[in-house]
């Protein structure tokens, strides 16, 4: 959890790294706000990922059709970057603009705290992986963003993951290629979006083995099939993301709770954690003890 004091820590950008060379895939769950990802790194996960859905989602109650600007999402992830102690990956979906606005977004990720920032080749406004519709932009068009990117680091171990949406566009043969060249372009992991089959999944793993480290998106209820994290570490994916599964949790917890208020009048708590564990597992103790030590 992070301190109120801001201890100084090492580069999370470099533990993200070193985290990614692990032999087994690394498993990041999405977060949408300060409290849901202070929840992922309770629960003992080592890395958090900002779901640019669940973001959508929570500050504006509107769907992923990019409708939040680069400014909001960068606000987003320093709120989480400071609430946590493990690296956090952030989605930056296009980049907001061109070369030259990638270059402000790297910056204005990494000022947040941010270990990886993940870029997509859509076109703007984008839509979410998993929606219909979407549009992509050249395969050199993108390049040229992801060596933007590459350069703008001021920390070079920051990852910058390329996220390909072709295969919904023009096919998996597309996609492979397209990460081919965003390999070569300099991103750190190659992220192809929703393959539809097992097949095409197995072709991902086969065809970019070598070139770059892979991410597979375990997007909950959305397109592509969802393999055991076994399955997904044969195959050699080394980053697994589980975008909306706390989001979607949170929002079937407030139904429920609503439900019984409205019926019967009293809320239901059975399951909830009390008043006093919650305000525990947001840092009251941290608080109370700095109270008394700068007591005057």
């Amino acid at each position: 959890m992070g301190d109120l004091l801001g201890t100084r820590r090492p580069s999370q950008a470099a533990r993200l790294r070193e985290l990614l060379a692990a032999p087994q895939p690394l498993v990041a769950p999405g977060a949408y706000d300060a409290l849901s990802a202070r929840l992922v790194e309770q629960a003992g996960f080592d890395v958090v990922y900002m779901t640019g859905f669940g973001t959508t989602a929570s500050l504006i109650g509107r769907p992923d059709v990019g409708l939040l600007t680069g400014a909001e999402m960068a606000d987003n992830a320093r709120r989480i970057a400071a609430a946590v102690d493990v690296p956090v990956i952030a989605d930056a979906d296009t980049g907001y603009g061109n070369a030259i606005n990638v270059v402000r977004t790297v910056q204005l990720y990494e000022q947040a705290g941010v270990a990886g920032i993940q870029l997509e080749d859509q076109v703007m406004p984008k839509k979410c992986g998993h929606m219909s519709g979407k549009a992509i932009i050249g395969t050199e068009e993108m390049a040229g963003k992801l060596r933007a990117a590459a350069e703008a680091r001021r920390d070079p171990d920051t990852v910058i993951i390329a996220r390909t949406d072709a295969v919904a566009t023009h096919g998996i043969d597309e996609a492979i290629g397209r990460a081919r060249a965003y390999a070569e372009a300099g991103a750190d992991l190659l992220f192809v979006e929703a393959p539809t089959s097992e097949a095409d999944i197995e072709r991902v793993a086969t065809e970019l083995r070598g070139v770059a480290p892979l991410l597979f998106n375990w997007a909950e209820g959305g397109r592509t099939p969802p393999l055991s994290l076994d399955r997904i570490g044969e195959l050699g994916f080394s980053l697994v993301i589980y975008p909306i599964g706390t989001l979607l949790a949170a929002t079937a917890g407030m139904r429920s709770l609503l439900a019984s208020l409205r019926a019967d009048g009293v809320p239901a708590l059975d399951g909830l954690p009390a008043f006093d564990e919650f305000t525990g597992l947001i840092g009251l103790p941290e608080v109370q003890d700095l109270e008394q030590r700068f007591r005057g």
